[in-house]
C-alpha cells in the first residue's frame, strides 16, 4: 500500500504494544515515523513546491540531505554503531538511494551473519530497489536463521508474482500456525495472486473473498478480485467490485482508476473520464490515468 490517511494510520498503529507487532511492522513503523517527521517539517515550509511526484521526491531528498551528511560523519566517528548504520540505510532507502542503502546493509550482515533482522531488512530494501533475486536471497537467509511467519509471507509474496508454486506451500505453512485473521487474510491473498497469475484455478475469486472476509479493508484483494473479472471481459462484475472498494475506502485511488477502465471498456466515455480524474485527484502519480485521459481526448 493513500497519502491523506498516512498520519492517521501510522499513529493509530503506535497505540499497539510494540511487543505485539511483527518485525516487519516495527521496521516500517519506525522508518515511516522518522521520515514523516522530517518531511512534514519541510513541506509545512514549502507547500507550494510539491506540484509533481518528481519534485516531491527531489524535495524529500534535499530535505534529508543534511541528515544524511550528519549520519555519514557520525559513522566515520562510530563505525561500529550497528544502530546508526541501520538507520542510515533506512534513510537512504527512503530517498531511493538503493545502491547506497544496500551497501550499508552488506556492511552490517558481513559483521553479523546470524542476525535475522538485518537480513529481513536487507530483503525489504532489495524489494524497494526492484531486485527480486536479492530480496529472495536475503529473505531466505533470514528464514534459515529464524523461520518467522513474516519472512515466510515475504517470500511467498515474491514467489506468487513469479508464478512459483512455493508461494502456496509457504502460505499453507503459515496458515497452519493459526495465527489469526490478519495472517489468514495475507495467506489467502497471496494464494489468490499466485493462482490469478498462473491461471491454474477457475475459482480463484474464492481466495480473494476469503481474504476480504478476514479483513474487509484489505484493498488490494478487491482490486485483484475485480481484475479477475476484468480479464474475463465481465466488466459489469468487475465494476461492481471496484465500486464496493470505493465505498470501503473512498480515498483509495486505484478503485476509481479501475472503475474508469471498466467504463472505458464499456464505451462510457464521460463516466470513464470522471473516474480517471478522481483517481488523479487522490494520487497525482498515476501516470496510467493521465495516459488514458489523453487517449480519450482530455
Amino acid at each position: 500500500m493513500p497519502a491523506p490517511q498516512m498520519h492517521k494510520t501510522l499513529f493509530h498503529s503506535m497505540r499497539k504494544s510494540l511487543y505485539r507487532l511483527s518485525f516487519r511492522e516495527v521496521s516500517r513503523l519506525f522508518k515511516m515515523l522518522f521520515i514523516i517527521c522530517i518531511c512534514c517539517t519541510f513541506f509545512s515550509c514549502n507547500s507550494n513546491d510539491a506540484s509533481s511526484s518528481a519534485r516531491k521526491d527531489d524535495s524529500v531528498k534535499n530535505a534529508l540531505q543534511p541528515l544524511l551528511e550528519s549520519m555519514e560523519k557520525q559513522l566515520k566517528t562510530y563505525p561500529d554503531s550497528a544502530g546508526l548504520r541501520l538507520q542510515y540505510a533506512f534513510t537512504l532507502d527512503s530517498v531511493k538511494m538503493y545502491k547506497e542503502a544496500l551497501a550499508q546493509m552488506d556492511s552490517l550482515t558481513n559483521k553479523d551473519s546470524a542476525n535475522y533482522g538485518l537480513f529481513f531488512a536487507k530483503g525489504e530494501i532489495a524489494e524497494d530497489a526492484g531486485d527480486t533475486a536479492l530480496a529472495i536471497k536475503s529473505y531466505a537467509k533470514a528464514a534459515n536463521i529464524y523461520e518467522s511467519p513474516d519472512v515466510l509471507l515475504a517470500l511467498a509474496n515474491l514467489y506468487a508474482e513469479m508464478k512459483n508454486e512455493r508461494a502456496v506451500l509457504l502460505c499453507s505453512r503459515v496458515k497452519a500456525l493459526s495465527l489469526g485473521r490478519a495472517a489468514d487474510a495475507n495467506c489467502a491473498f497471496i494464494t489468490g495472486v499466485y493462482f490469478a497469475r498462473t491461471g491454474k484455478a477457475n475459482d480463484v475469486v474464492k481466495y480473494f473473498d476469503e481474504c476480504i472476509a478476514n479483513n474487509y479493508t484489505y484493498m488490494e484483494a478487491y482490486i485483484e478480485k475485480g481484475l479477475v473479472y476484468f480479464d474475463m471481459k465481465q466488466y459489469d462484475k468487475a465494476l461492481s467490485v471496484f465500486q464496493l472498494a470505493s465505498t470501503v475506502n473512498n480515498l483509495y485511488a486505484d478503485a476509481y482508476y479501475y472503475m474508469a477502465r471498466c467504463y472505458e471498456m464499456m464505451n462510457k466515455k464521460d463516466s470513464a473520464v470522471l473516474r480517471f480524474k478522481q483517481s488523479l485527484q487522490l494520487d497525482p502519480t498515476l501516470d496510467e490515468a493521465k495516459a488514458h485521459l489523453k487517449q480519450l481526448g482530455e
